[in-house]
């Protein structure tokens, strides 16, 4: 299976994870979606760039929805949400999708 881009996951993930939540009032339906973006980005970091990255990556993940909160009373829950996405976007293309696949024995 070839690499796919996980900025745009990583940032669908949370969005859509705040969205879902907001729009039908159910935190734990929202934490579903969120949980499916960050396990699906996890897997690919981890088999793009190994377990290092994917942990970094994946706490950065899970740290931008801990901030968004006490982010969202200075400026708003959209524009909270939006920032966190961006940043963790721009993490994941930087940490790991730009970068070349690391070397993996090739299994037959």
């Amino acid at each position: 299976m070839p690499n796919f881009p996980t900025a745009p996951i990583a940032a669908a993930g949370l969005i859509a994870g705040f969205a879902v939540a907001d729009a039908t009032g159910n935190r734990p339906l929202g934490g579903i979606v969120l949980a499916a973006g960050g396990i699906t980005c996890a897997w690919a970091w981890n088999r793009k760039s190994g377990p290092l990255v994917a942990g970094a990556l994946l706490a950065t993940y899970v740290a931008a929805f801990a901030v968004s909160h006490p982010l969202a009373k200075q400026i708003g829950a959209w524009p909270s949400v939006l920032t966190v996405s961006a940043v963790t976007a721009g993490a994941a293309y930087l940490g790991s999708d730009r970068r070349p696949e690391i070397g993996r024995a090739a299994t037959s």
